[in-house]
């Protein structure tokens, strides 16, 4: 059945450069062209995930081209939120660098997340929600940081924060998709724009998007809020909340 959401880009990718995910740049990119996406994202894991990029990579990420084998080329990095004050680690010269920043919650590192409870998590979105350098809130529906959504997702809506739906989710976090649904209809009732994504580790993954796309069919989702199914206003987000993204156009 032919689904009623089409997704023009997919903002929440890794490459090989993560070390646990397995395509090149050039694959990751190669495969969003195949599917016929206008954009995609390279969000490979902040400094703080055992694994990561280091040194030079975001800082040099500028390198690729905006558009490449045309396909609008995000530079971009998944933030670790660190601690319940909402510290990332983002350095201040990579976050000059890049056009995209998607702040995730990961089971490692966890050193400053010991014993949520919803009011701590809930502070944490808060002051996530005024980060200006981000863009987007990452698979944000892990239980064990289960946050007041009423609270939340009107501030996320107030300070031009993106909630991401994470096709990941339903693959390998089935105990998050109640709360990815509950979000959803929370963004829905607040009219909060969201985004769909893959959070694609291999070429294959790139522009899968159909378990994500099954819920929020079946909340009657408004297709209006969901930013990346539609270029232009994809490019008109950019263009307002990515400073790197006119000098690079």
């Amino acid at each position: 059945m032919e689904q009623a959401y089409t997704i023009i880009a997919d903002l929440h990718t890794h490459t090989l450069a993560s070390t646990h995910a397995y395509s090149s740049l050039t694959e990751m990119v190669r495969a969003a062209s195949e599917r016929g996406l206008y954009a995609i994202a390279i969000t490979d894991h902040g400094k703080a995930m055992p694994g990561s990029p280091r040194d030079w990579y975001f800082g040099n990420l500028r390198e690729v081209p905006l558009r490449y084998r045309g396909v609008l080329t995000l530079a971009g990095m998944e933030a670790n939120v660190l601690d319940f004050e909402g510290r990332l680690d983002l350095e201040p010269g990579d976050a000059r660098a890049l056009d995209w920043v998607v702040a995730s919650i990961h089971h490692l590192p966890l050193e400053g997340l010991q014993n949520p409870d919803v009011e701590k998590c809930t502070h944490l979105w808060s002051q996530v929600a005024k980060d200006p350098r981000v863009h987007v809130i990452g698979h944000s529906g892990d239980p064990q940081f289960a946050y007041d959504v009423d609270k939340v997702i009107p501030l996320f809506g107030e300070h031009h924060k993106l909630v991401e739906i994470n096709n990941h989710s339903f693959q390998v976090r089935p105990d998050n998709i109640p709360n990815c649904r509950k979000i959803a209809l929370a963004c829905k009732r607040y009219g909060v724009p969201i985004v769909v994504d893959s959070d694609a580790h291999f070429e294959t993954e790139v522009g899968c998007f159909d378990q994500a796309l099954a819920m929020l069919e079946e909340i009657d989702f408004p297709q209006e809020l969901i930013l990346n199914a539609s270029e232009q206003r994809l490019n008109d987000y950019l263009a307002r909340y990515t400073s790197t993204f006119e000098a690079r156009s």
